[in-house]
């Protein structure tokens, strides 16, 4: 087996060893060990039994120890009791046996004992990795690997399962077995006490057996990797998830407005939706998705055309297109003319297309050709209720011509029974998914739709962000709250916080006594606002603390006194420290919005964006997101919600600065990303109109100052890595920038690919490869949307701005690296190539990769003198032309 590759995949022992041992084998009738001993016997790799106690299990010799097996072992099936697993991991470990499957249960399902069990296998594992315990095991059906006690042997096939259930496995496994349905891979996961989501995904990315990947989930483990892996693997294959355990307890239990509108579920959509997952909520639905995504290319909008020879059917697919948030389409004026004069004078004249029950096959095709030209339809259905004068298997000849229109997906619902049964198949066969009832066809397309959008948000271009944290104020405001052992923050050091991230808020002063307050308010100008000052109180509505259009100094001391009042009466002591005196703004035709923060005990910080005010929790509307957001993850945020209608103008209403609004919501989740301390924030309201966008009010909690700094929770998506920004001057005293890389260099990536000449092209690809294919949309979107946590990319700005060199730091493994340069023609020996490559080995250090190693054309003469004067080690293959260039890297800077 070819040891880079395995380096590079180290899952790959866990579906193609050479070797199984499984540890536990008996003849025991209706025991674990012998089934998978059974189920091994197809295997065409070496199968060892490991059983102290026997000579032999079923005709193979038992060893006493895995110690004692005469070869290598590359993967060990451990089902043995929970007591003596660790023990049994250990000698895996000695024995060098690179994956294990602890299959065995009575871990931490049975509670502490069990708990710590499993913190003994990770004690004595070393660098062996492990799937489970608890599980059912591994199947590889095209390598015919059978590593579980189920009862069979999944069908070879192109979709892998991957699933927390055991139960569910072997069930989905009977199924397949009925319906012909085959996979690359069969995996339960148990109690992921080692290799997790973001580990499968990864290896099953890299598959090529893998078309399509369908999950069930039960909990997310490690939100980090799971959600970096999905989005690298979602951009080339489907990722179809359903997760168990729906549940609003989380919500119940949070204190903030944010934290009342969020479930940890409603988080994992916007999870989801960010990495580019498709969530079903039906098992079926999980093989719906693989095969109609297989078969027909994705929608370009949510608009559905449904054709149908009965009323009751395209009613029932309405209504679940619409539930499921997809839309019927609306026909035009040319469609529904050119329609008149193919249909019976009765049909509908909308959609749904009511073609008329006695419709012959050259009717529904006569229909799909002409909806099909229509611009306002992105998709089509065709539903067939069996009637005396239909043939259905004519019907599907006629139709099976539309399986493959370009961007318009087709679907098809034949209800019935037999008579159905040869139209199904003549469907299927011309590549047009078939359902047995049209509104799980209407829910397909829905999904389609979806799937398509989280995949669109990947690849769009943002706008450039400008605007720079003022983090000495930032510092100022927490050194002083952990100074004071406070984790609320008053109104007046939350809004100076979001004052620091460039977020527009109304001027907030402290009045400690009446008089101040009397000179504050003539200070700032009448009508002005009036609102409890406190460092332990909250919510200042709710204990009357706030008053609303003070116009004059009586009013103001009145409004004093009415405060302190509301205060005492409720006994909350010390809760009275003043008031803080702000402008009454008053801007016509505003909305009051929020926008917040809360932490999810799975994903960590997240965000809130919607309608705002006091009836916040009431109306609930409202969208999710995970920080930190670009502008266009932030429209995308801002359009889930109904109050966008109203925000791009209604009812003759000037629109909202969207662009303002934008970017206050993705400084807003750059401030969040940033500043980990914080455990909860709410911008409410968040007064926008057309003239103006104001934080009104703000309020900031911190975590615990008992959690250290690293134990605090972290973005499940990695921000942008600032620390590796520097400035450098070049040898010719030209100042430089050298930077990570932002989703936004899109631009100005294709004018850098522009510059390269075709000998540079070829020496950092390895062959030519034309400027048009180097600045698709697709490729350069991939380049400059990083996932931080799987590479470090920098780029060099030149004094103009434009981007003059890039460096590729791509992690191979958890401790390898593989780097790439390229510098633009009329940069060449400045030392530019030189420094990127040191500040890229300066980040691999701060990664935690130890070795950075990449392959260089012999005749690339340059990069190799760079690589020496750093200290690479160069080995040269004369067979494939290239020098690899190495480097271990030691503690200390470069």
């Amino acid at each position: 087996m070819n040891g880079l590759v395995l380096r590079h995949r180290p899952l790959e022992y866990f579906f193609n060893p050479s070797s199984v041992a499984v540890i536990g084998a008996t003849e025991a009738e209706a025991s674990v060990g012998r089934a998978v001993l059974t189920n091994l016997v197809s295997f065409p790799g070496k199968v060892y039994a490991v059983n102290p106690k026997r000579d032999s299990v079923l005709g193979k010799k038992a060893y006493p120890s895995i110690s004692e097996v005469p070869g290598p072992v590359d993967l060990s099936v451990i089902v043995t009791p929970a007591q003596t697993v660790p023990t049994i991991v250990g000698e895996c470990s000695a024995a060098k046996v690179p994956a294990a499957v602890i299959i065995s249960a009575g871990f931490k399902e049975i509670g502490p004992r069990g708990a710590e069990l499993e913190r003994e296998i990770l004690q004595a594992r070393g660098s062996m990795r492990i799937i489970g315990p608890n599980c059912l095991g591994v199947m590889n059906p095209p390598a015919r690997l059978n590593a579980t006690f189920a009862g069979s042997m999944a069908r070879p096939g192109s979709v892998a399962f991957v699933s927390q259930s055991g139960a569910l496995c072997t069930t989905i496994l009977d199924w397949s077995l009925r319906e012909m349905v085959g996979f690359s891979a069969f995996v339960s996961t148990g109690s992921m006490l080692d290799v997790g989501w973001g580990d499968l995904i990864d290896y099953l990315g890299d598959d090529p057996h893998t078309h399509a990947i369908l999950i069930y989930m039960e909990s997310v483990g490690e939100a980090r990797s799971f959600l970096s892996a999905a989005r690298e693997v979602a951009l080339t294959k489907p990722i179809i998830l359903i997760k168990a355990g729906r549940t609003e307890q989380a919500a119940r239990a949070a204190s903030s407005h944010t934290g009342a509108l969020t479930g940890s579920d409603e988080v994992l959509d916007a999870a989801l939706r960010r990495c580019g997952v498709l969530r079903v909520r039906r098992i079926s639905d999980l093989f719906y998705m693989a095969d109609v995504l297989a078969k027909q290319p994705q929608p370009k909008g949510p608009r559905l055309a449904i054709v149908t020879n009965a009323g009751g059917p395209g009613v029932l697919a309405t209504d679940a297109l619409i539930d499921e948030g997809a839309q019927l389409a609306e026909l035009s004026a040319g469609t529904i003319a050119a329609l008149d004069q193919k249909l019976p004078r009765h049909w509908s004249r909308q959609n749904p297309i009511d073609i008329i029950g006695d419709a012959p096959p050259e009717r529904f095709a006569q229909t799909l050709e002409i909806v099909k030209s229509d611009p306002g339809v992105d998709g089509l259905l065709v539903t067939l209720s069996p009637q005396g004068m239909t043939d259905p298997a004519e019907v599907a000849t006629r139709i099976q011509s539309f399986a493959q229109m370009d961007g318009k997906p087709i679907l098809a619902s034949w209800m019935g029974g037999a008579s159905v049964a040869q139209g199904i198949e003549i469907l299927n066969a011309a590549g047009i998914p078939t359902f047995p009832y049209p509104d799980s066809a209407a829910r397909a397309f829905s999904y389609m739709w979806q799937y398509s959008e989280n995949l669109r948000a990947l690849y769009e271009t943002p706008e450039p962000m400008a605007a720079a944290a003022d983090r000495q104020t930032v510092a100022s405001i927490l050194d002083r709250a952990r100074a004071e052992g406070r984790v609320l923050l008053t109104e007046q050091e939350s809004k100076c916080l979001l004052a620091s991230y460039a977020i527009p808020v109304t001027r907030t002063e402290i009045a400690a006594t009446e008089d101040q307050a009397v000179r504050l308010a003539a200070e700032i100008g009448f009508p002005v606002v009036l609102k409890l000052h406190s460092h332990t109180i909250s919510h200042k509505t709710d204990v009357g603390g706030v008053e609303l259009s003070i116009r004059n100094e009586s009013g103001v001391r009145s409004a004093w006194k009415r405060i302190e009042s509301n205060v005492a009466a409720r006994s909350l002591a010390g809760g009275f420290e003043g008031v803080t005196v702000q402008p009454m703004m008053r801007l016509a035709e505003a909305y009051e919005l929020i926008l917040g923060s809360s932490t999810d005990p799975q994903f960590g910080p997240m965000l809130l964006f919607g309608l705002g005010g006091q009836l916040v929790e009431v109306f609930r509307d409202r969208a999710l997101g995970l920080p930190p957001l670009n502008s266009t993850l932030a429209r995308r945020m801002m359009e889930r919600t109904k109050i966008a209608k109203a925000l791009a103008g209604v009812r003759g209403r000037q629109p909202v600065d969207s662009e303002l609004l934008e970017q206050i919501i993705v400084r807003f989740s750059l401030l969040v990303a940033d500043l980990p301390r914080i455990q909860e924030a709410d911008i409410n309201p968040l007064l926008a109109s057309p003239d103006a966008i104001t934080a009104l009010d703000a309020r900031v909690v911190l975590h615990d100052w008992h959690i250290p700094d690293q134990d605090l929770p972290r973005s499940a998506i990695r921000p942008y890595p600032s620390v590796y920004v520097k400035n450098w001057t070049t040898r010719d005293g030209l100042s430089m920038t050298i930077r990570p890389i932002r989703p936004e260099d899109e631009p100005k990536m294709a004018r850098f690919h522009e510059s390269l000449s075709e000998h540079s092209v070829y020496l950092r690809y390895f062959h030519q490869m034309g400027l048009s294919a180097r600045v698709t949309h697709e490729r350069l979107s991939r380049i400059c949307f990083v996932d931080y946590d799987r590479a470090t990319v920098l780029v060099a700005e030149s004094p103009d701005g434009d981007i003059v060199a890039v460096g590729r730091l791509m992690r191979k493994s958890s401790s390898a690296g593989e780097f790439a340069l390229l510098v633009s023609d009329g940069w060449h020996g400045r030392g530019l190539g030189t420094e990127l490559l040191r500040s890229l080995l300066s980040a691999a250090r701060n990664e935690k990769i130890h070795r950075v190693f990449g392959q260089i054309l012999t005749e690339n003469h340059t990069m190799q003198e760079i690589c020496r004067q750093l200290g690479f080690e160069m080995r040269y293959s004369i067979e494939d032309g290239v020098v690899e260039a190495s480097i271990v890297l030691e503690n200390e800077s470069v």
